[in-house]
């Protein structure tokens, strides 16, 4: 398959083809590539670094590294969670620079409370319907519940909670992007799961509405 071919009609051609094209020089897949998977990354990132603005800027060094690191792809593997790896990474590394800014910042002026970023709001990722105002505020309250339950979680439950929901990854996927064995991926997904029905017990307890079914889109039992 010559590169032009890929340029003259890529959108019928799948990821691993197209980042095949790009280990080729084909000019036109990784824009393709960005295309189809812009929204999906730059969401995750949103999740997963809990600031719209730094996700932005992971965003662009994410596919600047996809770039770089073209070469390194291998012919066969799939291509969803070989992008998304990159991202975590890259997501992982700035979160780490920021935190030592932050850290920084502090100690020049400790007399300043700083303003913690928003995180991503559930309610974002709740199909819109016609609803009623009361309807609106029921799913508004689910949806705060189990987002301040999520970001409350340790790093390594949150991470696949949001691969699994999130992004509809299955199990295998989603050790793929993180680098680690399925037993581990499903062991913690597994105890997440319990951690997050702990957590959103009390809030349930006070009458508040029950939350979502806490089993993740992406994920076959």
């Amino acid at each position: 398959m010559a590169a032009e071919e890929v340029s003259a009609g890529k959108s019928g051609f799948s990821d691993e083809e197209l980042l095949l094209a790009c280990q080729r020089g084909d000019s036109g897949a990784l824009p393709e590539i960005i295309k189809r998977h812009e929204n999906g990354i730059y969401t995750y990132l949103r999740r997963y670094t809990r600031d719209p603005v730094l996700a932005e800027d992971v965003f662009q060094d994410t596919f600047l590294k996809v770039h770089e690191k073209i070469g390194q792809y291998q012919a066969g593997r799939p291509a969803r969670p070989w992008l998304y790896t990159i991202a975590t990474h890259q997501a992982v590394d700035a979160l780490r620079r920021a935190k030592r800014r932050q850290g920084a910042s502090l100690d020049q002026s400790r007399d300043r409370s700083g303003e913690g970023s928003d995180g991503a709001r559930m309610g974002d990722l709740i199909e819109s319907r016609e609803e009623s105002p009361t309807d609106r505020l029921d799913r508004q309250e689910q949806a705060d519940a189990l987002n301040r339950a999520i970001d409350s979680l340790p790093d390594l439950y949150r991470e696949v909670l949001i691969l699994a929901y999130f992004q509809e990854m299955k199990y295998q996927e989603i050790a793929d992007v993180l680098g680690l064995p399925l037993g581990t991926v499903k062991s913690r997904m597994h105890a997440a799961v319990g951690k997050l029905s702990e957590l959103l017990r009390p809030a349930q307890a006070d009458g508040q509405p029950a939350s979502p079914a806490l089993q993740p889109a992406g994920v076959k039992r």
